[in-house]
């Protein structure tokens, strides 16, 4: 044991060290011999004025010797890993659930809403939409915080705002998940909203996890179209000359191409001396692999729950069709939206409001029907009894009369109408 602990605590080695001060030798392993190790003025401390908010880690960026071929590591948590794809389709299903209006229901009756569901923290954000965005962006990458910063005189939440997963550390301590923000416990002001989650990890996981694989060959692919184009392109074709050319020859015989070929467009070749075009076996889109970076897209945006339709990408040849755009909004709610949806407003519902209540959104102006379907589904459920002039008036937003009508009252399903 006491050989074990001398060598853990120096080097076998006999080897004596030079001495030199390693200090005053400059870098000498990748980069220019001009490379500076980190960055003496990327970080001011200001130690005057008022205190402010401080601000989150300085974002990874690649230093001077750098290889361009390396990603920087994701200190910010996912978000700088996604690639444009991953991006667009985490973007429209926060965008569409944000805009979702909220609403409280008791025994399948509206009840009055807390004033927290018009903004949860007028100090951070400007409406419900901008806290509900965030949330439904971090659950998506496997979990969200919602920190609570004041409360009623019930004890229920009256004021809070969504925390970055990065900042929270989560632990299991008996079978139970105990929160603390740097030295701070925070376990019981903090909801945790876990998409995938399992008794002994403390954590949640997301989709994009299982398609990290796809997420990397994402990246790789997109850097290689734009090192593709950045280096010029791919030519349809080459011209091949019977000698060897000098590098002023070459250069005189392309240019003479090109302007030959810019000042008669349409017009055939003529070739002499023995110079002839040769064809590419492969187009630029199968030397880009265009159709391999489709697919994969198109996996991450199934993955996330996307038709890859609404995000412009191809859907992969399957045999599901859409009759129209209301359709592929409903697929797009029965599949994906709505199971982000709900989980999480329940989970909120058992953290902020009394038992028996419970917090839903409203889907309708998403995959509410043109208004010929609408007028015939109310004429029925009229006919049937099951609702009245005057409720349907009030979930179209009109009054008998047909008049637009400015009430306050949300338009909401029927099935939970007051």
């Amino acid at each position: 044991m006491a050989e074990i602990e001398e060598r853990a605590l120096r080097p076998t080695s006999q080897l004596i060290p030079n001495s030199n001060d390693p200090a005053t030798v400059p870098p000498a392993t990748v980069g220019p011999p001009e490379a500076r190790p980190g960055d003496p003025d990327g970080i001011v401390v200001v130690e005057e004025g008022t205190p402010r908010r401080p601000p989150g880690p300085p974002r990874s960026s690649p230093w001077s010797g750098w290889p361009a071929e390396w990603p920087t590591p994701p200190w910010n948590g996912q978000y700088e890993a996604l690639v444009d794809a991953a991006w667009a389709c985490l973007d429209l299903n926060a965008r569409i659930l944000s805009t979702m209006p909220p609403y409280t229901v008791k025994a399948n009756r509206l009840v009055q809403s807390p004033t927290w569901m018009d903004n949860p923290d007028p100090d951070l954000y400007s409406s419900w939409d901008e806290f509900a965005k965030q949330l439904w962006w971090d659950y998506q990458l496997g979990e969200a915080f919602v920190l609570c910063t004041a409360r009623y005189a019930d004890g229920f939440p009256a004021r809070f705002h969504v925390v970055e997963p990065w900042l929270v550390n989560a632990e299991m301590d008996a079978g139970r998940r105990h929160y603390s923000i740097g030295s701070l416990d925070v376990t019981d002001d903090l909801c945790h909203i876990r998409y995938k989650s399992t008794a002994s990890d403390a954590r949640g996981h997301g989709p994009l996890e299982a398609g990290s694989a796809r997420l990397v060959a994402a990246g790789v692919l997109e850097r290689y179209a734009a090192s593709i184009v950045a280096g010029g392109g791919i030519p349809y074709y080459v011209i091949k000359h019977p000698l060897e050319l000098k590098q002023t020859q070459v250069d005189d015989l392309l240019d003479q191409w090109w302007t030959s070929r810019a000042s008669r467009v349409g017009q055939p070749a003529v070739l002499s001396g023995g110079v002839e075009i040769e064809q590419l076996q492969m187009s630029p889109e199968d030397m880009a692999l265009l159709d391999l970076s489709r697919y994969n897209e198109s996996r991450i945006a199934v993955l996330l729950g996307v038709p890859p339709f609404l995000v412009g990408l191809p859907s992969g040849g399957d045999s599901m069709t859409y009759s129209n755009v209301n359709a592929i909004f409903d697929y797009h709610w029965r599949s994906g939206l709505k199971t982000f949806a709900d989980p999480v407003v329940r989970a909120l519902s058992g953290w902020a409001l009394p038992r028996g209540t419970n917090l839903e959104v409203n889907s309708d102006e998403y995959v509410r029907g043109d208004p010929l379907n609408r007028a015939m589904t109310w004429e029925i459920l009229i006919r049937i009894g099951v609702l009245s002039a005057e409720q349907v008036s009030k979930i179209e937003r009109f009054n008998i009369t047909g008049e637009a009508t400015f009430e306050t009252a949300i338009p909401t399903p029927a099935g939970v109408l007051a």
